[in-house]
C-alpha cells in the first residue's frame, strides 16, 4: 500500500511539474511575442565607424531585451527607402536610421511617419520628416577642433586642403562649417576643398590630384579617418611632408596617430551613439519625453 501511495504521489508531482513547465513555456512565448522589435537602417557597413555604431546598438538592444534588425543601405538612397518600406510592412516598433543623405532620407522618414513608427536619426540628421530625436557628435565643434589644431601646429597663413564627405550629409556640412570658422579665426589659407565621399580610395585619388595642383600645401583636414588614411598614402607616394588631421577616431585612425603618420583625429564615440540611440528608442516606446537633439562627447587625439 505504501508503495502505491508513493507511486501515486510521484505521478501527481510529475504532472504538476509538467503543468508548471508548460505555463512557463507559454509565458516565455507570450513575452517573446510581445517584445518590441527595433530596426537600425545604416548608411553603409563598408566603413569601420558605422560597424562600431551598429555593434554598440546591438549590445544595448540585447541588454534591454529588444530584438534589433540591421539593414545596410550601401550608401544608396533608393536602397535606404526600400529598407524602410520593408520595415513598415514588418511593423517594427521603432526605426533608428543613419541617413545616406540628409535630404534624400526625408522620403523614408515620412513613410515611417505615415506608418506611425517613431524614427531616431543617428550621426547624420534629416532635412525633413518627423524625428523623435537626433543622436550625434557635435560635428561643428569637431570641425573647429581640427582647424584649431592645424593652426596651433603650423601657425597663421598655413595652406590647407580640405577633403569633404558626401555632399548633402549633415556630417559633411557641419564639419565643414566648424572647420571654416576655425580657418577664418586662425587665418588659415584653405587652398582647395573637394569631396571624397568619406571613402578611402576616393581620398587617395582626390589627394593625388590636389597635391599635383598645390605644390606648397602644408596640411590636410579630412572629414573622416577613411579619407585621411587614403590621403596619407597619396602623400607618402608623392614623398611630400604634409600634416594630416582626420575625424572619427576609428581604430585604424588612432593607430595611425600612434605610428606618427596621422597628426591627429577628432574622436567620436560611434558605439556610444548606437547605445544612446537604442536608449532613446526605448524611452519613446514607453511614452517618455526625449530631447530633440542629444550630443555625444568628442575629443582631439594626438601624440
Amino acid at each position: 500500500m505504501k508503495k502505491i501511495i508513493m507511486l501515486m504521489t510521484g505521478f501527481l508531482l510529475a504532472i504538476g511539474l509538467m503543468g508548471c513547465d508548460k505555463k512557463e513555456e507559454k509565458a516565455t512565448a507570450e513575452q517573446q511575442k510581445e517584445k518590441p522589435t527595433l530596426a537600425l537602417v545604416i548608411s553603409t557597413l563598408n566603413n569601420p565607424f558605422f560597424v562600431t555604431l551598429k555593434d554598440g546598438a546591438e549590445q544595448k538592444a540585447k541588454a534591454l531585451g529588444y530584438e534589433l534588425l540591421v539593414l545596410d543601405s550601401q550608401n544608396d538612397p533608393a536602397k535606404e527607402l526600400a529598407n524602410v518600406e520593408d520595415l513598415t510592412v514588418k511593423k517594427v516598433s521603432a526605426i533608428l536610421i543613419n541617413p545616406t543623405d540628409s535630404s534624400a532620407v526625408v522620403s523614408a522618414i515620412r513613410m515611417a511617419n505615415q506608418a506611425k513608427i517613431p524614427v531616431i536619426t543617428l550621426d547624420r540628421g534629416a532635412n525633413g520628416g518627423e524625428v523623435s530625436s537626433h543622436v550625434a557628435s557635435d560635428n561643428v565643434a569637431g570641425g573647429e577642433l581640427a582647424g584649431n589644431y592645424i593652426a596651433e601646429k603650423l601657425g597663421a597663413g598655413a595652406k590647407v586642403i580640405q577633403l569633404q564627405g558626401i555632399p548633402g550629409t549633415s556630417a559633411a556640412r557641419d564639419r565643414g562649417e566648424g572647420f571654416a570658422k576655425a580657418a577664418e579665426a586662425k587665418h588659415l589659407a584653405v587652398v582647395a576643398s573637394q569631396p571624397a565621399d568619406f571613402d578611402r580610395t576616393k581620398g587617395l585619388n582626390v589627394m593625388e590630384n590636389l597635391l599635383e595642383a598645390n605644390k606648397d600645401v602644408q596640411a590636410v583636414f579630412a572629414q573622416n579617418d577613411e579619407m585621411a588614411l587614403g590621403a596619407i598614402k597619396a602623400i607618402e607616394a608623392a614623398q611630400r611632408d604634409v600634416l594630416v588631421v582626420g575625424f572619427d577616431g576609428t581604430d585604424e585612425g588612432v593607430n595611425a596617430v600612434k605610428s606618427g603618420s596621422l597628426a591627429g583625429t577628432v574622436a567620436q564615440q560611434p558605439a556610444l551613439i548606437g547605445e544612446k540611440g537604442i536608449e532613446v528608442a526605448a524611452k519613446v516606446l514607453k511614452g517618455e519625453a526625449v530631447e530633440s537633439s542629444i550630443s555625444v562627447p568628442l575629443k582631439m587625439i594626438t601624440l
